[in-house]
């Protein structure tokens, strides 16, 4: 592409929104043409990172950078093209910090010709930010310190007199440094992973206020636009899980997880659970009062509930896949109703559920172990499943006290801070919390743990083609039924590999990984390359793609490589290592799928990336 068509290119990207909360100052930048080779959202963020984020820099100091940026297709006329990436140096790890969160929020960025918003220092007073078509503005927010993340919502539509209005926001687990607070917008999306919410408190930035503008970006106008965007909405709504997951959402597949034998219960220390009926999401249909979803996305898998009992007409947001397990079976609490609770009190705080629960069912198992210390666990009654000292715990974790003073921090440095052996039951890799399948009971995915840029975390390499591919399917593309077999070791580097990469895109695309990964398996992203050119009128191919893909994930690497302080290597806690010579996920087995990875991915044995020619 020459000059002219890069800047053209750019052009339509949209602006960069810079915003200094030390002068209070809101500035606009043209899209730097240097990084359109990195496509957007997932990809752009880690090119501005690598070039503008020094090493040694604190998580929580003004100089860190917290950054919001929409894909190559947030805001168009795309199906699913709703998300927004989020970036930072993470306050629970200490390395890349990475989210993404749907709803509206950034097609309305988008609607206002911005591309990305890169915040940076901090103010002396809480503010809010302000956006619409005509520029931005940091307002006081100082009203709404101490305001719970769906009360902010309200009250900022309230005072500007909009309900249209799309507002990311934190809550009181945010500005009071919790290490895995999240960003919210509206009552049931977050970015929930990694600590953005912690980073956006840090520079007492309360809220992201966004009014639609009128920028049209990528619409199908043409009869050839329209096209690609009918067929691509055809493919999802002709897929075979499309009506089941619109129906019931991700927590759907609860009772699947179950039987296929991978879901970690008790904090790992056992798979699954006896009577996963009590559970059982699906019930919940009968407690639908509305269904909702993202912006443009037909599946529409979100949705309000009204619970029987003293509740009355309280509504709820239904859970997503993770959270029900994570509160649920993670922590031994089989009541559905107050799973339900707890996950929208996290909504609330603005703390990430899965985190969340993960420092709680560490606790539990400490207590049942008689690890963990009286005078830590003062009168809490900590045996598994007890929904209200949980509702205590996530209390104490916003408001620093008690046990939840240490549990706030991780459960890394939970684990070093309480010491006699804890550190055994720690479940997270480079200290994130791991999510919902248990490590030993799915090979490939064991490996996209322990390979993860952002840390333990199933959603950040979304390697569902490990279980949904055929055997065909691995054959062709891997060469051997062997890759689609969990249990297997054999081709986990090649299937790893495929999925890093995928979800990369996925990332910097802003598109779902629902409608693109589960429904339609498309891990080869060949529709999606035809729905890009379609629309944009690029040429890109999926080769392309893939080359970006890899090319992002060595730069994430080595940004984690330059800034981490703790050690990253690409592994997992010992409590998932099976001290058998040969069966199983043993050190031997484990080491042999990083091999593959590494090599597969050109890195080398130490699992470095050659140095890259960065633009």
């Amino acid at each position: 592409m020459g000059k002219k068509g890069k800047m053209e290119l750019a052009k339509q990207f949209g602006r960069i929104l810079n915003v200094d909360m030390s002068s209070g100052r809101c500035s606009f930048s043209p899209y730097p043409e240097a990084a359109l080779e990195y496509i957007g959202g997932r990809g752009f963020n880690i090119w501005y990172l690598y070039h503008n984020l020094l090493s040694g820099t604190d998580p929580l100091a003004p100089e860190n950078v917290l950054l919001l940026s929409c894909g190559l297709l947030t805001g168009s006329s795309a199906p699913a093209s709703a998300r927004l990436h989020l970036n930072g140096l993470s306050p629970l790890t200490g390395i890349l910090g990475s989210s993404n969160i749907g709803g509206y929020a950034g097609a309305w960025l988008r609607s206002c010709d911005i591309a990305s918003i890169i915040v940076t220092g901090k103010s002396e007073k809480p503010v809010c930010l302000y956006i619409d078509g005509n520029g931005a503005r940091l307002e006081d927010g100082s009203h709404l310190w101490g305001c719970d993340a769906f009360e902010t919502q309200d009250k900022i539509k309230q005072s500007h007199k909009n309900n249209r209005l799309k507002i990311l926001t934190i809550g009181p687990a945010g500005e009071n440094s919790v290490r895995f607070a999240s960003i919210m917008t509206e009552r049931d999306h977050a970015a929930g992973r990694t600590g953005m919410g912690a980073i956006m408190g840090s520079k007492n930035l309360k809220a992201i206020v966004i009014a639609k503008g009128n920028h049209k970006y990528f619409s199908a106008v043409k009869s050839s636009q329209k096209e690609a965007v009918k067929t691509y909405l055809s493919e999802i709504r002709k897929s075979v899980e499309f009506e089941f997951f619109s129906k019931h959402g991700g927590a759907g597949y609860v009772e699947w997880v179950n039987g296929f034998g991978i879901m970690g219960s008790r904090n790992y220390s056992r798979i699954g659970v006896d009577h996963i009926e009590k559970i059982d999401a699906r019930q919940l249909e009968k407690n639908i009062v509305h269904s909702s979803g993202c912006f443009r996305c037909p599946v529409q898998c979100k949705a309000d509930l009204k619970l029987n009992g003293k509740e009355g007409d309280k509504l709820f947001t239904r859970p997503e896949f993770e959270p029900v397990i994570n509160l649920g079976p993670k922590c031994g609490l089989d009541d559905l109703n107050q799973i339900i609770k707890l996950d929208n009190l996290c909504g609330r705080l603005g703390m990430d559920s899965t985190s969340a629960a993960t420092v709680m069912a560490f606790a539990m198992d400490l207590f049942e172990r008689e690890i963990l210390a009286g005078d830590l666990a003062e009168d809490l009654d900590l045996s598994w499943g007890n929904a209200e000292t949980m509702e205590t715990l996530l209390y104490q974790m916003v408001e620093n006290k008690g046990l939840g003073k240490i549990l706030r921090l991780g459960v890394r440095e939970a684990a070093v801070l309480i010491g006699n052996g804890a550190s055994k039951y720690a479940a997270h890799v480079k200290g994130l919390e791991m999510t919902a399948y248990h490590p030993t009971a799915i090979m490939g995915t064991a490996l996209g743990y322990a390979v993860s840029s952002r840390g333990g975390d199933y959603n950040n390499v979304y390697a569902s083609l490990e279980y949904s591919w055929t055997e065909n399917e691995a054959i062709d593309e891997f060469g051997t039924k062997e890759a689609v077999n969990i249990k297997s070791i054999v081709a986990k580097g090649k299937v790893i590999k495929k999925a890093v990469t995928t979800n990369i895109m996925v990332d910097s695309l802003g598109l779902c990984k629902v409608p693109v990964l589960s429904l339609l398996r498309s891990f080869n992203l060949e529709k999606e390359t035809d729905l890009i050119n379609g629309l944009t009128g690029m040429n890109l191919s999926k080769e392309d793609l893939f080359e970006i893909g890899e090319k992002i994930a060595s730069l994430e690497k080595l940004f984690n490589i330059r800034h981490a302080k703790e050690d990253i290597t690409d592994g997992l806690p010992e409590m998932f290592i099976s001290k058998e010579s040969e069966h199983g996920l043993t050190r031997k087995n484990f080491n042999i799928m990083l091999a593959e990875y590494y090599n597969e991915m050109g890195w080398d044995e130490e699992g470095v990336p050659p140095q890259l020619e960065i633009i």
